[in-house]
């Protein structure tokens, strides 16, 4: 498997059916895609500063910390209609 592929294993469709897939799902749901892929990054991020690449580990880390951002007003999205929702 590459290190860095440019598609995703066992998926065949396109990134836009991806990603409407997710915005699809349970905004609480949404809310915990986007701190996995923050926590992911944040992970490489890490490595990229213990490996001395200053620049490109502050890239990531700015990267995180917006999605840390979108992942805690999705999860004010989904408080906001959490009562509306059929169980």
């Amino acid at each position: 498997m590459e290190k860095h592929p440019k598609t995703i294993k066992d998926f065949e469709g396109t990134f836009e059916e991806l990603a409407k897939s997710i915005g699809n799902m349970s905004y609480d749901q949404t809310s915990l895609f986007i701190e996995k892929l923050a926590d992911d990054i944040k992970n490489q991020a890490d490595a990229d500063s213990k490996r001395g690449r200053k620049q490109l580990s502050d890239k990531l880390y700015k990267t995180s910390q917006e999605l840390y951002k979108a992942k805690d007003e999705m999860l004010k999205a989904w408080k906001i209609c959490k009562s509306h929702m059929k169980k």
